[in-house]
C-alpha cells in the first residue's frame, strides 16, 4: 500500500499533525506508531490523546507496557511494545480487552507484538529527517482510509 508523507517541521507541528489525525479518528482506531527512539511516536501519542479529550499527563508507557485513559469521549489506550521481548507476553495482560469498538489505541513499537496484535486501521513512520521529522500513513482499513482523507495534509 502507498503512503502519504508529510513534513513535520518541530515539537508543535507534530502535535498539530496528532490533533488533526485524532478530529478524523471519530469512533475508534487502532493507530500503529513506528520509528526509532526520539523520532516523535510519544509527542503524537500526547497530542492525539489531549485532543480527544484526556486531560492528565500522558507519558510513555515503556515500563508499564499500557496507560488506560477513561474521558467523556471514550476510552483509550497507549502501549509501547519497546521491552516486549515475547509477543505472548501480549496476552498475558489481556491485551485484547483494550480493542473493543469504538476505542482508540495507539502502538508504538508494534513489530514486538507481531502476530498478536490486531492489524491497524493506520500505520504511522516518523523518521528523523535532519532537524525535522517525517511521518507516513499508511491507511490498512476502510477506517484507515476515511482518517487520511479526511486529514488536511498540506494546512501547516
Amino acid at each position: 500500500m502507498s503512503g502519504r508523507a508529510h513534513t513535520l517541521s518541530n515539537e508543535q507541528a507534530t502535535l498539530d499533525f496528532a490533533a488533526r489525525v485524532a478530529h478524523a479518528a471519530v469512533g475508534g482506531a487502532v493507530i500503529y506508531l513506528r520509528g526509532d527512539l526520539g523520532a516523535g511516536k510519544t509527542t503524537f501519542a500526547r497530542g492525539f490523546l489531549h485532543t480527544l479529550g484526556v486531560t492528565s499527563h500522558v507519558k510513555s508507557p515503556t515500563f508499564t507496557v499500557v496507560e488506560p485513559y477513561e474521558f467523556s469521549a471514550g476510552s483509550a489506550a497507549h502501549f509501547d511494545l519497546y521491552r516486549i521481548t515475547d509477543p505472548e507476553e501480549l496476552n498475558l495482560i489481556g491485551i485484547r480487552e483494550y480493542f473493543s469498538p469504538g476505542a482508540w489505541v495507539l502502538v508504538e513499537w508494534p513489530e514486538r507484538g507481531e502476530n498478536v496484535l490486531p492489524t491497524p486501521d493506520l500505520d504511522l513512520e516518523f523518521k528523523h529527517f535532519g532537524e525535522q521529522r517525517n511521518v507516513t500513513a499508511i491507511a490498512r482499513s476502510e477506517r484507515g482510509r476515511h482518517v487520511l482523507r479526511k486529514i488536511e495534509w498540506d494546512s501547516e
